[in-house]
């Protein structure tokens, strides 16, 4: 097993692109200044203009490279366009078609694309139009979630079709530590991906109370309570809140557009009205009724115990998967 780097990056840790803003430019750059590979989120509507400044206010606060994840059930045509001009490291892909002639069009620019699968087929699909890397989530995993098969049954599934192929495979869903890295690594990956671990940093963009419930919660669910309307079709892991519970069996017929306004936020700076079951997790500039609000998190949430700097999560995953690596060495000796 080794901890080597991927893409070009110092470590195999990859930071999530959390929805809708929270890895943000201090984040990204935190995790990138620490060897790591931050990943941006694109807003979920055509904007090009704030995510040309988004980006170049993170080139500010870090010259290591990063990414940016897009999600591609939305419009993204003009902000994918921008971050190849961009020429941002890496362009994370998810929920959509991963084309050939998209990828053709990111390796002119330089950029290397990564997208996120669920299961065998979309890996294999991946592999077909020359992606550079393949970030295998489970089914463990907080916030979206595309597949249904847990992570230590698909992960080794992905390798296989990926082969000896030059193609890092990338596991997520379920990982905030480095027992969970080193079990990864055991199965083939190359690298994890980290989402909830690094909402619960200091410099993640989302509210201290929804930090602090990641402290304090220790239970999620997989459901499609929250943001029918926006994003159907797309189930999400959320921490098993008392308000959750109050509403885990919503009616099938139901969503947030009849709903009343519970809150405010300001997403990629634009100030929107958030209703009860909207799915919108709250950012640092949110208020209203909080507890209502969605807050995604995976399985393993119950192992993250503080509020951490995002640099020291990525420095403490290294170290203790390599002293990890280094007892399983002397213990099989």
């Amino acid at each position: 097993m080794s901890l080597k780097g991927i893409l070009g990056f110092e470590y195999g840790i990859v930071q999530a692109p959390l929805g809708p803003d929270i890895s943000g430019p201090e984040l990204v750059a935190a995790v990138a200044n620490a060897g790591g590979i931050g990943l941006l989120r694109c807003p979920d509507w055509e904007c090009p203009d704030y995510l040309r400044e988004l980006i170049r206010k993170t080139k500010t606060l870090t010259e290591k490279p990063f990414g940016i994840g897009v999600v591609l059930a939305f419009p993204h045509e003009l902000n994918i366009k921008t971050i190849l001009e961009e020429k941002v490291a890496v362009l994370q892909l998810y929920w959509g078609q991963c084309s050939k002639e998209l990828v053709d069009d990111a390796h002119r620019a330089g950029v290397k694309v990564v997208p996120q699968v669920g299961n065998v087929e979309e890996a294999r699909k991946a592999v077909a139009v020359g992606v550079d890397a393949i970030i295998v989530q489970g089914h463990e995993a907080g916030g979206h979630v595309i597949g249904k098969d847990a992570l230590f049954s698909l992960l080794p599934r992905v390798v296989d079709v990926v082969g000896e192929r030059d193609i890092p495979v990338i596991a997520a869903g379920g990982i905030v530590d480095a027992r969970g890295y080193v079990a990864a690594l055991s199965l083939g990956a190359q690298a994890v991906c980290l989402g909830t671990r690094f909402v619960a940093t200091h410099e993640s963009y989302a509210h201290p109370i929804y930090k602090r419930k990641l402290v304090e919660y220790e239970n999620t669910e997989y459901t499609d309570v929250f943001g029918r309307a926006r994003w159907p079709n797309a189930p999400q892991r959320v921490l098993q809140t008392p308000f959750f519970d109050d509403w885990r069996s919503l009616p099938a017929d139901e969503n947030e557009v009849n709903q009343p306004v519970i809150g405010r936020s300001t997403i990629h700076g634009v100030e929107k009205e958030i209703r009860r079951f909207a799915g919108t997790v709250p950012n640092m500039t949110t208020t209203g009724d909080l507890e209502s609000m969605a807050m995604y998190a995976g399985q393993s949430v119950g192992l993250i115990k503080e509020i951490l700097p995002a640099g020291e999560v990525v420095k403490t995953l290294v170290e203790e998967a390599q002293l990890l690596i280094l007892k399983m060495s002397n213990n099989a000796t």
